[in-house]
């Protein structure tokens, strides 16, 4: 199988990569190696990828209209995971022009390449983000998202309904996966559990907001990316029987879907903080402060539907995710 990875820089882009390689796939990986975090990071993860035989790197902005339709008419892969974007929420208060030139932009070619070369499956990262300021937990993809509380969340649902276009108009089989809090080696160093470590290791006192009364749906990386494959090769189809009159948001008529991808066990953030102290063998500083705009104080994913799919089923507790964390942490940074 030709699979086309955008982000193969990423973190979640690298682990993907990896997998799909170890089983046989080509693998035609893309990354602007843009400086939101630190380019070297996103270089050394490329030096784990670049020995494969079956794996190429382009530099490329998926913005790049002209530039994408030619690599997708010069390369025409199978299957497309499109794991670039313009991450974070904070970030998204301060730089909104990013996110429209990735997230949509940058979208949109991706759906115009698929649609060209006759993509049997396009695999695209949604976020758990849009579940805005729904407050029923679990999260569940048959839930409306539509008060989404940041621009990132926005954009992430603008993705959903612009996949869905593309399944109705052209048949191109698509999920969205919305990603619950990923973590664990190769991190983002703009994430909570990197940044946590690096403060701790520092002596500096490390940020909790909503004065630690927050709960994420941890999930460690290595069962993200399988998660991820897995599903690569479980293309949607059309749902013939699809009730327009009583809409389900996680399917349709056409070949589309939504999914979360998650660990299905919030964990309080304070008890992830310890958890680190004790990997560490450091206990942390701590500045309590309120909950920032566009979070949300706890995500929870109902992973029924992933698990009904693919048998998705995470096997990382956060005790041994953070473990394994810090252990890679310590050897990169020689911390």
């Amino acid at each position: 199988m030709k699979v086309l990875v955008t982000g193969a820089a990423g973190f979640i882009g690298m682990h993907v990569c990896e997998l799909l390689l170890a089983r046989g796939d080509e693998v035609i990986g893309i990354d602007n190696l843009n400086d939101y975090y630190d380019v070297t990071l996103k270089e050394a993860r490329l030096a784990r990828l670049s020995p494969a035989a079956n794996f190429r790197f382009v530099k490329i902005d998926i913005a790049e209209r002209e530039a994408m339709a030619e690599l997708f008419a010069r390369e025409r892969p199978q299957r497309v995971i499109n794991l670039a974007a313009q991450a974070g929420v904070r970030y998204s208060l301060k730089n909104p022009h990013a996110y429209v030139d990735s997230n949509i932009v940058g979208f949109v070619n991706i759906l115009e390449g698929c649609r060209a070369v006759g993509v049997d499956h396009l695999v695209y990262a949604s976020s758990s983000s849009v579940y805005g300021g729904n407050t029923r937990m679990p999260f569940s993809e048959h839930d409306n998202v539509d008060h989404p509380v940041s621009l990132y969340a926005a954009s992430k649902k603008a993705n959903e309904l612009m996949a869905h276009t593309y399944s109705h108009l052209f048949g191109l089989p698509s999920t969205g996966l919305r990603f619950f809090t990923v973590y664990g080696p190769w991190g983002r160093p703009d994430m909570a559990l990197f940044l946590f470590a690096k403060a701790i290791l520092e002596d500096r006192p490390i940020e909790v907001f909503n004065h630690g009364q927050m709960r994420r749906d941890f999930t460690y990386i290595d069962d993200i990316a399988a998660g991820v494959v897995k599903l690569l090769d479980c293309p949607p189809v059309a749902n013939p029987e699809f009730d327009l009159d009583q809409p389900d948001p996680a399917g349709s008529w056409a070949p589309y879907r939504v999914c979360n991808i998650g660990n299905n066990q919030p964990v309080e953030l304070m008890t992830y903080i310890e958890t680190l102290e004790a990997a560490l063998g450091k206990t942390a500083q701590k500045n309590f402060l309120p909950l920032q705009d566009g979070d949300v104080p706890a995500t929870y994913a109902d992973t029924t539907s992933l698990n009904a799919i693919t048998g998705f089923a995470p096997a990382t507790s956060v005790k041994d995710g953070i473990a394994r964390f810090v252990a890679w942490y310590r050897e990169y940074y020689a911390a």
